[in-house]
């Protein structure tokens, strides 16, 4: 293999490895968002 293929080969692994890097920490510290209660917010008649 030549020395060009061994620079794109290298390059092209390390860009993916960031874009995964990137993304995984973005996906671990983004905060969940506030779901409503499924029950409690939308009836229509209050609870006893």
């Amino acid at each position: 293999m030549n020395t060009s293929a061994i620079i794109l080969m290298v390059s092209t692994q390390l860009v993916v490895v960031g874009f995964t890097i990137y993304f995984f920490k973005k996906v671990l510290s983004t905060p969940p968002k506030p779901e409503p209660d499924s029950y409690d917010e939308n009836d229509d008649e209050p609870r006893p």
